[in-house]
C-alpha cells in the first residue's frame, strides 16, 4: 500500500548514507514514529498517517517592535539584534536535517521490515491451516472408507443371517409337516397291534411281527418326539437369530447416519453457508468410544451373527440329517415289519435266508465300528505327546527372567496350539463315545435279529388282513417335510 506524500524507496538493505553530511548519533525519532502492531481485523484509526518529528517554534512577539506607519525598516537596530541571529549555527541546521531524514529513513526500515514478516507469517499460518483443513479432511474421506467397509460387512452378514432364517424357517416347517405326516402310519401300526388281538390260543403269541409293530410304534413316536424337541430348538434359535438380526440393522443404520454426517462435514468448504462459529465446542468431548472399542463394537456383532448363522447352519443340518434318519429308520422299520409279515407267510427258511442276510450287514457295520474306534482311539494316543511336548514349552517359557515374561508371539501360539490341541483331544473322545454307543446300538440290532431268526409262528390271515392294512405309507418326500 502506498500512503500519500511518500516515496517508495527500497530500504532492506540498511539505511542510506548521506554524501553531503557526516553521520550524527541517531536521536529517538524511530521510536516515537514506529506504529504498534494489531491483530488482524483491527485498524487504528491513525494508522496510516506518519507520525512525523516535527516542533512548532514559538517566536514571542516583540514588546520593542512598534508600528511604523511609514512602512520603512528602522533605522535603529533592536539592542536584542545578536541574540536573533545567532540561536543556531547553519551546522546545527544541517545535523537537525539529517537526524530527521535518518529518523525517517529507519522508520520506513522498521515498517519495511515488519510488512515483509507479517507477509511471511500471514503465508504460513495460511499454509497451516490450509494444511490442517486438508488433514482433517483427509481424515474424514478415510474414516467414510472405514464405516463404508463395515458397512459392506454388516450388510452382507445382515443378508447372510436373512436367507440363513428364512432357510430354518423352511426347515422347521418341514419338521412340523414331517410330524404331522406321521399320524397316519402310527394310527395304522396300532390298529394292526389291535387287530391281532383277535388270534386264538396257541396262534396268540408275541412273535416277530407283534414286535416289529411295537418297535415300529415306539420308531414313529420317538421320531416325532426328536422332530418336535429339533423345532422347539429351532424356534428359540430364530429368537437368537432375529436379535443378532436386530443388533445388525441397528449397528448398520447407525453406521449409515454416521456415514451421512462425516460426508455432510467432508463436503463442507470455508464457503459454505452452513458454516458458523461454535465456542468452546473443542473442549466438550461425548465420545463413547475409540476407534478400536468401535471396530470391536461392529465386529462383536458381526462375531455373534456369524454364531448364530452357524448355529442355524448346524441346526438346520440336524434338522436334515434327522429327517433324513428318520425318514429312513422308519422305512426300514416300516419294511422290516412288512418283511416280518412276509416272512410269517412265507416259508420259514427264506425268512431265515432273509434275516440272516440282514445279519450280515449288521455284522459288517459293527466291523467297520470296532475299526473306527480302533483308529479313533490310535488318533487319541497320538495326540497326547503334541499336548505334551506344547505344555512343556509353556512351563519353561515360565522361567524367562524378569521382563523376558513377555506374552509374545509364540507365548500366544503355544496357549492357542494347546487349547486346540486338548479341543481335538475332547473332539475324538466324544466321537470315540459316539462309535462306543453305536457299536453298543449295532449289538443290541444284532442280538433283535438273532432273536427274529429263532422266532418263527403261524397266523396267516390276520397278518394277510394287516398286510392289506399297511398299503398305503407315506412317500420319502413327504416323510422329510415336502
Amino acid at each position: 500500500m502506498e500512503f500519500l506524500g511518500t516515496t517508495q524507496v527500497a530500504s532492506y538493505c540498511g539505511s542510506r548514507k548521506s554524501c553531503l553530511f557526516p553521520d550524527l548519533a541517531p536521536t529517538s525519532t524511530t521510536k516515537d514514529t514506529y506504529q504498534s502492531y494489531y491483530l488482524p481485523g483491527y485498524r487504528h484509526l491513525c494508522s496510516w498517517r506518519p507520525s512525523l518529528l516535527h516542533k512548532v517554534v514559538s517566536v514571542p512577539p516583540d514588546s520593542d517592535n512598534q508600528f511604523n506607519p511609514s512602512g520603512r525598516p528602522p533605522t535603529i537596530l533592536p539592542a536584542l539584534r545578536s541574540s536573533l541571529h545567532a540561536r543556531y549555527s547553519p551546522r546545527d541546521w544541517h545535523h537537525a536535517t539529517v537526524a530527521q531524514l535518518r529518523g525517517s529513513e529507519a522508520s520506513r526500515y522498521c515498517a519495511g521490515r515488519m510488512n515483509t514478516d507479517s507477509m511471511r507469517l500471514m503465508q504460513d499460518k495460511d499454509q497451516l491451516t490450509y494444511q490442517m483443513q486438508e488433514d482433517s479432511k483427509r481424515n474424514l474421506g478415510q474414516r467414510m472408507s472405514n464405516i463404508d467397509f463395515w458397512r459392506s460387512e454388516l450388510i452382507y452378514e445382515l443378508e447372510s443371517l436373512l436367507k440363513e432364517t428364512q432357510a430354518l424357517e423352511t426347515a422347521k416347517k418341514r419338521l412340523e409337516c414331517a410330524v404331522d405326516e406321521l399320524q397316519g402310519p402310527l394310527k395304522v401300526a396300532l390298529e394292526c397291534l389291535y387287530y391281532r388281538e383277535k388270534r386264538k390260543e396257541i396262534d396268540l403269541v408275541h412273535d416277530d411281527v407283534e414286535k416289529n409293530l411295537i418297535k415300529e410304534v415306539d420308531v414313529f413316536k420317538e421320531c416325532q418326539e426328536i422332530l418336535t424337541k429339533l423345532a422347539q430348538k429351532i424356534g428359540q434359535q430364530l429368537d437368537i437369530n432375529r436379535d443378532a438380526q436386530h443388533a445388525l440393522e441397528q449397528d448398520l443404520a447407525d453406521k449409515t447416519s454416521a456415514h451421512f454426517i462425516d460426508e455432510k462435514c467432508f463436503n463442507l468448504r470455508n464457503t459454505s453457508d452452513s458454516i458458523a462459529f461454535y465456542h468452546g465446542v473443542e473442549k466438550i468431548d461425548g465420545t463413547i468410544s475409540v476407534p478400536a472399542t468401535w471396530a470391536k463394537f461392529s465386529e462383536d456383532n458381526i462375531r455373534n451373527a456369524q454364531h448364530a448363522r452357524a448355529n442355524s447352519v448346524k441346526l438346520r443340518e440336524d434338522a436334515e440329517v434327522a429327517l433324513e434318519t428318520t425318514s429312513e429308520e422308519m422305512w426300514n422299520q416300516y419294511v422290516s415289519t412288512n418283511l416280518a409279515f412276509d416272512n410269517r407267510i412265507a416259508e420259514v427258511a427264506d425268512a431265515k435266508n432273509k434275516l440272516q442276510a440282514q445279519l450280515a450287514k449288521i455284522l459288517q457295520e459293527i466291523f467297520q465300528t470296532e475299526d473306527t474306534i480302533m483308529l479313533l482311539e490310535r488318533s487319541i494316543k497320538a495326540k497326547e505327546y503334541p499336548l505334551k511336548v506344547a505344555q512343556t514349552r509353556l512351563v519353561g517359557r515360565t522361567n524367562r527372567p524378569n521382563m523376558e515374561l513377555c506374552r509374545d508371539a509364540p507365548q500366544l501360539q503355544l496357549v492357542t496350539e494347546v487349547y486346540t490341541i486338548d479341543d481335538t483331544l475332547q473332539t475324538l473322545k466324544r466321537r470315540l463315545q459316539e462309535a462306543r454307543d453305536t457299536l453298543q446300538m449295532l449289538m443290541v440290532n444284532k442280538s433283535k435279529l438273532e432273536h427274529d431268526i429263532s422266532v418263527k409262528a403261524n397266523s396267516f390271515f390276520i397278518d394277510r388282513k394287516c398286510m392289506d392294512m399297511r398299503k398305503v405309507f407315506p412317500s420319502t418326500p413327504r416323510l422329510v417335510g415336502y
